[in-house]
Order: structure tokens, then C-alpha cells, then sequence
């Protein structure tokens, strides 16, 4: 009964992050959700400002913290082992929900485009953006990612492994793809707000602070292996690559 409860509860945690994910992308882009990140102003400037500014930091803190593996070796002493992973998801799908319910559009424009194509090519770039994150995490294992692979492994009896260090397809040209693919989902806007510029500008802040990290931690868990890695790849940008003393090629 044990076993199955917890399958569930990694299926449900699941589901709700993919929900989520989903609605992330219509809130980012402003397409088909109710309320979108440029949505018209409703409250002062400060109260927009400390609301969606407190909604990011709150994210970026959990999201960061339960990541850590000094926190995990204490977290799994009151949550058991194998739905860690899956709590880590639930909990970041609600920061989520709780940023889109309360956050306050800001008004003022930093850049619009106004022709008709230009608009629908930006937003097919956002929406690419977010392609390009779901598609990283299928390229190194999406199920052990969300909490799946772990549910799943205790629920048949088999012990959990880590997962072996592999660079398929964005992963040998850019470390870090899934940061890439946020990027780009939210640069790539037809109209800049003030809202929208503060929501981007805090997320890039927080994934170039978190990439240095989660790169401590994939040392120690790799070794050398990650470091030889971290020297010939480039960590964001694909074209600058490197040769195997680490320096870029020419």
C-alpha cells in the first residue's frame, strides 16, 4: 500500500507540474491563459513592485535551497527518500501557481513591436524557447528529473542509481540548455513591459547564480568528468567553443 500511495503521489506531483509548465507558457507569452505577465496595472507601482519582486525571490530561494545536497541529506530525514524528488517538484510548482495567482502587471513599455509577423515570430520564439527546455530534460532523463524514475523504481523493488554522466545533442554544444531555452522563452517578447523586463532580467540573474551551484555540486557527484566537460563546452552560448586546454578555438 506503501509503495503504491507514493507511485501516486509522484504521478500527482507530476501532473501538476506539467500543468503548470503549460500554463507558464500562455502566462509568459499572454496567450490563451486569463491573465497574462503584461496584463493592464491594477495597483501602485510599489505594491506591483514588492509583490512580483517577494513572488520571484520566493521561487528562486526554494528552488535553489531544496536543491542543494546538504539539504536534501536533512530534508530525507523527515521525507522519505524515494518521493524527495517528487516533493522538490510539488513544491516548485506551487511557488509557481502562487507567482502567477498574485503577480501585478506594471505597465510602461521598454520595446513593442507592432507589425502582425514580427509579433507572431517573437512569440513562436518564446514558444520555441520553451521547447528547447522540455526537450533538454527528455535528453537527459526527464522522468528521474520530475520524480517519476524514483516513485516508480521503489514502487517495482529496484533500488535507485544515479544516472551515469552523458552530453546528448544541446548538451554537447552548451552545459547548461535548459537555462538556454528559458532564456530565450523569455527575452523573446513582441512587447516589453516594465513587468516583463523585472520578471526576465530577475530570472537570468537567478539562473546565472544558480548554474555556478549546481556546477559545485555536479563536480563532486563527476570529478574530473564534469571538469574536462566544463572546459571544451561553452556554458551558454554554443559558438564558443573551446579546445581541450579549455581556451576558445578560433
Amino acid at each position: 500500500m506503501k509503495k503504491f500511495l507514493f507511485l501516486l503521489y509522484g504521478v500527482a506531483a507530476y501532473g501538476i507540474f506539467f500543468a503548470t509548465y503549460c500554463y507558464a507558457a500562455g502566462f509568459v507569452t499572454n496567450l490563451i491563459v486569463p491573465t497574462g505577465l503584461d496584463s493592464r496595472p491594477t495597483s501602485s507601482l510599489s505594491y506591483s513592485l514588492g509583490i512580483n519582486i517577494g513572488m520571484l525571490l520566493l521561487f528562486s530561494l526554494q528552488h535553489s535551497i531544496m536543491a542543494r545536497p546538504a539539504f536534501k541529506k536533512w530534508w530525507t530525514r523527515i521525507v522519505p527518500e524515494p518521493i524527495e524528488r517528487s516533493t522538490y517538484v510539488l513544491f516548485s510548482s506551487l511557488c509557481l501557481i502562487l507567482l502567477f495567482w498574485q503577480w501585478e502587471p506594471i505597465g510602461g513599455v521598454v520595446w513593442s513591436v507592432d507589425s502582425t509577423a514580427g509579433r507572431m515570430i517573437l512569440n513562436g520564439i518564446s514558444l520555441l524557447g520553451f521547447g528547447i527546455v522540455l526537450i533538454s530534460t527528455f535528453l537527459i532523463n526527464h522522468f528521474d528529473l520530475f520524480g517519476l524514475r524514483q516513485v516508480w523504481l521503489y514502487f517495482v523493488g529496484k533500488k535507485y542509481e544515479h544516472l551515469p554522466f552523458k552530453t546528448p545533442f544541446f548538451y554537447k554544444y552548451v552545459r547548461h540548455p535548459l537555462y538556454v531555452g528559458w532564456m530565450i522563452a523569455f527575452w523573446a517578447a513582441p512587447v516589453m513591459t516594465i513587468a516583463h523586463f523585472l520578471f526576465a532580467a530577475l530570472c537570468t540573474g537567478y539562473m546565472l547564480t544558480a548554474i555556478r551551484l549546481e556546477e559545485r555540486d555536479l563536480i563532486q557527484v563527476f570529478g574530473d568528468q564534469y571538469i574536462r566537460y566544463k572546459k571544451l563546452v561553452p556554458m551558454l552560448i554554443p559558438f564558443n567553443r573551446r579546445n581541450a586546454t579549455g581556451k576558445p578555438t578560433q
